[in-house]
């Protein structure tokens, strides 16, 4: 069960004017299941992406990087699950290729103007027929209001469905947005194993669309990780309709820019913090707050090195206050001239070590009354800068060896 999450609520997400998404059973790797994904845009809708930084990326997010790279509009997305198409060379360059021209076909649009995205077992073959099959009923699927059903669509090894909406009104109109996401095993930056796609009805020149995703990426699924394992499948894209009356936002640090980098950054954070709320086998979700850092980098870094730990992560399913593996993850973070006597380890509100030890007033029963807890924040205050960082990891249950050990079957 996932940590504090429950599944959305269809009559929650908000349409996003100009956005159409339209869902089939394909069978790609089980019959009766929800499996492919297709959404298509109005003209003049923009489209920025971030994608995984694994040098062994797939064959979907090459495809795309090139799509999006074009001249041309993009008018369309889709997506399959089941099946990465990742290490699959040639083929899986051809099969991604194929996709977009068979939902071309049935769009009367180009196959440039298609973008794909894969997720599932890495170096099987795409099932392109069975895409392309399963890609009519997607298309003749399509509504406005169909994000919930979309979100089902895109899951993988996720327990529930991630999606969210909310408005913001900027001199007086009302901008909505609407995010889904994907995730809960194989998640690191850069980016996480993840499929995200949110949604605005404002109008957003493209090159500040492209900043704000990196901006809105940087803090949401860039700060999580639940196994130490970066995809090879990452995607975040962000689309702007322009359907909105608000006029185009052209200038960064303009009232508009700003409210809308907000809004959008506050869904990133919330789907990426559904993913580690259903991280695989989950039953803690961690915030780790690093601060009093010399810069971000560095705090950052301390801050995986504890949210990846493996010690860390089974002594928080544990609820065993073995804090120590704590300071050991910071000791080996890299941070050649740290002061380990100047820094400070809380549990919450609770100071568990100062002075390169335990504090004075740790008590073990403190330790382990927040340690039973399912939300837990470790903070650790370097005290040598003005710079911090926060990222939110999960605990490593058995469940997580269970459902990795046979994710192929």
């Amino acid at each position: 069960m996932p940590v504090n999450l429950t599944s959305p609520v269809a009559a929650q997400l908000l349409p996003v004017a100009g956005v159409s998404l339209g869902i089939a059973k394909a069978g790609i790797k089980r019959a009766d299941r929800k499996d492919l994904l297709v959404m298509q845009f109005s003209e003049g809708t923009r489209i920025a992406g971030v994608f995984t930084r694994n040098r062994f990326c797939a064959a979907p997010v090459i495809v795309a990087r090139e799509h999006l790279a074009q001249a041309d509009e993009i008018r369309a997305l889709v997506v399959n699950t089941g099946n990465a198409n990742a290490g699959t060379g040639e083929q899986g360059m051809s099969d991604a290729r194929t996709t977009c021209a068979a939902l071309a076909g049935l769009l009367g649009c180009k196959a440039s103007q298609i973008l794909p995205f894969s997720t599932g077992v890495i170096m099987e073959p795409l099932p392109v027929a069975r895409i392309a099959a399963g890609l009519p009923g997607a298309v003749a699927d399509m509504r406005a209001d169909n994000w919930f059903d979309a979100a089902h669509a895109i899951m993988t090894t996720d327990t529930v469905a991630k999606a969210i909406s909310r408005q913001v009104l900027i001199d007086g109109m009302t901008i909505t947005i609407t995010g889904i996401a994907k995730g809960s095993g194989m998640i690191h930056p850069n980016m996480a194993t993840m499929l995200g796609y949110i949604a605005t009805d404002a109008a957003i020149s493209r090159t500040l669309l492209q900043q704000m995703a990196g901006l809105a990426c940087d803090r949401s699924f860039n700060c999580i990780t639940v196994d130490g394992d970066t995809s090879t499948n990452d995607a975040l894209m962000l689309i702007a309709t322009g359907k909105a009356a608000l006029p185009e936002v052209t200038t960064a640090g303009s009232k508009a820019y700003s409210a809308l980098l907000a809004a959008i950054t506050e869904v990133a954070i919330w789907l990426a913090q559904a993913i580690v709320r259903d991280g695989e086998g989950a039953t803690k979700f961690i915030t780790v707050r690093v601060e009093g850092g010399r810069n971000e980098a560095e705090c950052k870094q301390i801050g995986y090195a504890i949210a990846r730990s493996p010690l860390v992560k089974t002594a928080f399913f544990a609820s065993d206050p073995n804090l120590g593996r704590i300071l050991a993850a910071v000791g080996y973070a890299g941070i050649d001239d740290l002061d380990v006597d100047a820094l400070k380890l809380y549990l919450d509100e609770v100071l568990v070590a100062e002075n390169g030890g335990r504090a004075a007033s740790y008590r073990e029963e403190d330790g382990q009354r927040i340690m039973q807890q399912s939300d837990i924040t470790i903070r650790v205050a370097l005290n040598r800068g003005a710079s911090a960082a926060t990222l939110w990891t999960c605990d490593f249950s058995y469940d997580y060896v269970k459902i990795n050990a046979s994710y192929r079957s």
